[in-house]
């Protein structure tokens, strides 16, 4: 059975439980991660989430995620294949729809990568933009309480608004 949506207040505590499976995260990827980031609300001070800690890992070839599987495994990390995310290698940890844990693994520099830090970043950069996403969330969570993937998809448009938000404040002012 798919656990229902539920969006809990900010904890602290996950930063803590994300350094923890970092540094397990890093005893098996080792040298093969470029870097290693906290990703998704949890990684966002102040806002509300669903109580899974996204990781995000940075690799130059896609390819060598491929052979992390099975250590992977050793940590409780199951590889989930998703046609639709040909640019990511994704692992959760718990189980199906119930996961306590998600690893993204993309391309170092990657557009999928720097989005995912652009997007973490406005959101702790602009406290009023966390609030709506927060606002949002919770709406979306009680529309949508037994259907993860519809909660999901109606986030979608606000994350992208976010990110191209993110990338016109970054971009450098034409002319002069």
């Amino acid at each position: 059975m798919e656990k229902p949506v539920v969006i809990e207040c900010f904890n602290e505590d996950w930063a803590g439980e994300y350094k923890r499976e970092e540094g397990l995260i890093k005893g098996v990827l080792a040298e093969t991660a470029i870097a290693i980031e906290h990703i998704g609300s949890t990684s966002v001070p102040g806002l509300g989430a669903k109580p899974i800690i996204d990781t995000m890992a940075g690799v130059r070839h896609l390819d060598a995620a491929d052979r992390f599987i099975e250590p992977l495994s050793q940590l409780g990390y199951e590889h989930v294949y998703h046609a639709d995310f040909p640019n990511r290698r994704f692992f959760r940890k718990g189980q199906w729809r119930a996961g306590t844990h998600h690893l993204h693994i993309y391309t170092y520099g990657s557009e999928e990568w720097n989005n995912q830090l652009l997007f973490r970043d406005y959101l702790i950069a602009h406290p009023d933009v966390r609030e709506q996403y927060n606002q949002l969330k919770l709406a979306l969570a009680d529309a949508h309480r037994n259907d993860r993937t519809s909660y999901t998809n109606a986030k979608h448009p606000f994350i992208t608004d976010v990110i191209r938000r993110a990338q016109a404040e970054k971009a450098p002012a034409k002319g002069g």
